[in-house]
């Protein structure tokens, strides 16, 4: 649960850090930027991340387990898995902010786990019980007081809704293939991180940019000067590997149901970053400071087996 909880804080870290850089001028300077920004900076995002991680597994002189890995049918799984969250669920993720803002995005995109839930009950045979989904409800619940308080209105909201039903489905999905795959003792998360942010920058880079044309935009980034821009969004991508590296060992310790309930109060922790980084306390009403409290306490009570809790209690 620890590792699930600093999964979510560092991700609320990653989402205030790029939400930034898609504010930054290159990304705002024409129609034309502005309609590629998710696109190349969700490549670039998983792009330094697949770096950090080839960097990480390097040193640890494990690249050589990484790839026998990504030849087995667990690999070719992660593969898949990376498709769908990464193309499918990462592309909604930065939709969702670069249209409503980092912290309506991303409180708006944290629905994943409901949808992760059901297929983990569904494929994986976890065990919900009632009071852990009415926990999880009203964590969302708190997630979408958050989303619609009118402190935090503003921003393409049609646009966003599509980027988060992108998110929740992605993310849903790539959590309950994980959790299958991570079964497999010699799939370490590591391993499992490196298939899946490779695979993701491969797709961007092979397949989305050339249908998009975005190319030409994105060698621009490296070859004018773009300030801040591209640091910034390796220091989102070193929060976001990290993020990823608790998040996957949370999945192969407890499972994808308990796991995304865990993440998922990233939700909350953006908001509070977000108000501490840019000195903006005006977010902070009583709704949001309700909200906040709902979707952190909820989010562990959702993860949490509280039978179990009180009968190791008694029988202390």
């Amino acid at each position: 649960m620890s590792f699930g909880i600093l999964a979510g804080i560092l991700w609320a870290l990653e989402t205030v850090t790029l939400g930034a850089a898609l504010q930054m001028s290159p990304f705002v300077s024409t129609e034309q930027a502005v309609f590629l920004a998710p696109f190349v900076g969700t490549f670039l995002h998983d792009l330094f991340s697949a770096l950090w991680m080839l960097l990480f597994n390097g040193v640890r002189g494990d690249l050589g387990k990484a790839a026998a890995v990504w030849k087995s049918k667990n690999g070719r799984l992660i593969m898949l898995a990376a498709v769908i969250g990464g193309p499918v669920g990462m592309t909604g993720y930065v939709l969702a902010i670069h249209a409503m803002g980092s912290s309506v995005g991303a409180v708006a995109s944290a629905a994943y786990p409901a949808v992760g839930a059901a297929l983990a009950c569904l494929f994986l045979k976890e065990k919900m019980p009632w009071y852990r989904w009415i926990f999880l409800l009203m964590t969302l619940l708190g997630v979408y007081g958050l989303s619609y308080s009118p402190a935090l209105a503003g921003g393409n909201f049609l646009l966003g809704a599509v980027g988060v039903v992108m998110c929740a489905f992605g993310w849903g999905t790539e959590a309950v293939i994980l959790a299958k795959c991570m079964r497999d003792t010699s799939v370490k998360n590591t391993f499992a991180l490196q298939i899946r942010q490779t695979t993701s920058a491969f797709i961007y880079g092979a397949v989305l940019l050339p249908i998009l044309k975005g190319w030409g935009f994105t060698v621009k980034l490296f070859t004018e000067n773009t300030g801040w821009l591209l640091p910034a969004v390796a220091l989102a991508a070193l929060f976001a590997t990290t993020s990823y590296l608790f998040y996957y060992k949370s999945i192969a310790r407890i499972g994808a149901s308990k796991s995304m309930a865990l993440n998922v109060t990233y939700a909350a922790w953006a908001l509070v970053f977000g108000a501490i980084l840019y000195r903006d306390a005006s977010v902070l009403t009583p709704l949001t400071v309700t909200c906040t409290a709902v979707v952190l306490v909820c989010g562990v009570l959702a993860a949490a087996d509280i039978r179990k809790l009180l009968t190791k209690k008694q029988d202390i």
